[in-house]
């Protein structure tokens, strides 16, 4: 959807605002009376409720005099502003604000992460135009934090053998919690819960000695288990406790996934969505027809700790388990709703149990909250956290960003979720402390011991109410 620029950033980009000559040290860049411009221009355009003008631009001298001080800059004062009716000259007398600040002051301060007393300046007045609405989720974000926000929604790249594992507390030996279809270890016929006891003939216990924290020991074994792709590395795995031959991994390109997947007793597949990037649709279809060709006849699907991600990625993901109708509505300031419907990608129906906790939130909810309201799966675990609004990043050329909420969101049944959160159907719970709790471990995990006695008994009531079969008996055959 195209988004229209606001008046008052289209003029003032138009004329090449300038905001005067600095009367002492550095002048605020252009590039900087434009991240103003646009960011006064997108909360008081796109916040979805109204903005207090005067506020935003209290916010914004505030931050400033309070970034100053917290750097040791004595005496600090700025001009006191008042806004006017015109958003145009709002943003003007805004940029000539920090255009002080930075003339009176950019010089005093000591550069911080690379950056120039300038920028800070205006990074703090940036913050506090956003923070002059109150609302968590209206933030400033730094290059650096935009950088691991879409590190951590998209993933990293890098040369290994496409596994995830856990250290073994007793014998140090690596657990294979997941592997990626179609990566290395998988070609390699690597499987879940599979125990890597040697890389390279070398017995994983010495691999970690001298190792004495946990964050040594995953760098010990990311040394030896990540490297060039087309390298390749020797494994020594033990299955079902008996050690087999060594396996030659060749590494390749990894792409940081989001979904992982296993098969759980009684042909149960188990998905684990840690947040919805821009590939989990795909991700999680890959998964679910894997699950499927292995015979899976229900489904956990486990939304616990994921803190959300893209609006898309939710509908995706709901998608392939609700085949018609409504995913979620979404209401902009001006109350108009946009209605996202099933994108007809569903997989055959099959009983669905869906994990929740106190930490599932956002695009995690929309998903649950669908999924709940179709009645095509049930979920379990305690109240989701509660998170019913949309936000929208707006980039900068310098690399930061601006998140605004820029809208709420209902799901299916026009539930409002915002600080309320979605309660399961089925309670359960974990121990604060995790103790003995291994996540995903159809044996020791609380939640997931739940989910399996309520798909296994709607397996059983599927296998009762399913007719016997009036195929002719034939003679059994045999194979040379």
């Amino acid at each position: 959807m195209k988004r229209l620029v606001p008046l008052a950033l289209a003029v003032l980009l138009a004329v090449g605002f300038n905001p005067g000559p600095a009367t002492a040290g550095a002048a605020i860049s252009q590039q900087q009376v434009q991240e103003l411009i646009e960011t006064y221009a997108h909360l008081t355009g796109d916040f979805y409720k109204k903005v207090d003008k005067q506020a935003a631009l209290d916010g914004a001298r505030t931050s400033m005099i309070d970034y100053l001080k917290k750097k040791h800059v004595a005496n600090a004062t700025l001009p006191a502003i008042r806004a006017d009716d015109d958003d145009a000259t709002n943003a003007e007398i805004l940029s000539r604000e920090v255009s002080t600040a930075v003339s009176e002051y950019s010089t005093r301060l000591e550069p911080t992460d690379s950056l120039s007393g300038s920028t800070q300046i205006t990074y703090a007045a940036i913050s506090g135009v956003l923070g002059s609405v109150k609302d968590r989720y209206t933030v400033f974000l730094s290059p650096k934090e935009y950088a691991a926000l879409n590190e951590g929604l998209d993933g990293t790249s890098f040369g290994g053998v496409g596994i995830s594992y856990s250290i073994d507390d007793k014998t140090k030996d690596l657990h294979v919690e997941n592997v990626i279809l179609d990566g290395p270890s998988d070609k390699a016929g690597l499987l879940p819960e599979d125990i890597i006891v040697a890389v390279d003939g070398k017995p994983v216990p010495q691999i970690l000695q001298g190792a004495a924290t946990l964050e040594l020991q995953q760098k010990k074994v990311t040394t030896v288990l990540r490297g060039d792709p087309g390298t390749k590395v020797q494994l020594t795995v033990q299955r079902n406790g008996k050690v087999m031959d060594p396996v030659t991994v060749t590494r390749a390109t990894i792409h940081q996934p989001s979904v992982s997947s296993k098969m759980l007793p009684n042909n149960v597949g188990y998905v684990d969505l840690a947040v919805f990037g821009q590939t989990t649709g795909e991700e999680l279809a890959t998964a679910l027809r894997r699950l499927d060709a292995q015979g899976a006849k229900a489904y956990v699907l486990d939304l616990r700790y994921n803190g959300g991600g893209y609006l898309n990625a939710a509908v995706d993901v709901s998608s392939k388990f609700i085949s018609s109708g409504p995913i979620v509505s979404v209401q902009s300031r001006a109350g108009v709703d946009t209605e996202y419907d099933a994108e007809n990608t569903a997989i055959a129906p099959r009983p669905l149990a869906v994990l929740v906790n106190q930490y599932t939130a956002s695009a995690s909810e929309i998903t649950a909250g669908a999924i709940q309201d179709s009645g095509v799966g049930t979920l379990v675990g305690v109240k989701t956290f509660g998170k019913g609004v949309v936000q929208t990043i707006f980039p900068m050329r310098d690399g930061s960003a601006v998140k605004i909420t820029t809208a709420r969101y209902f799901t299916p049944k026009g539930r409002d979720i915002n600080s309320v959160g979605i309660e399961p159907e089925i309670k359960a719970d974990l121990p604060k402390d995790l103790k003995g709790i291994h996540m995903g471990d159809p044996t020791t995990d609380p939640q997931l011991i739940a989910a399996m006695a309520f798909l296994n008994a709607r397996i059983a009531q599927m296998a009762a109410d399913t007719p016997p079969s009036s195929t002719p008996a034939t003679a059994p055959t045999t194979t040379h």
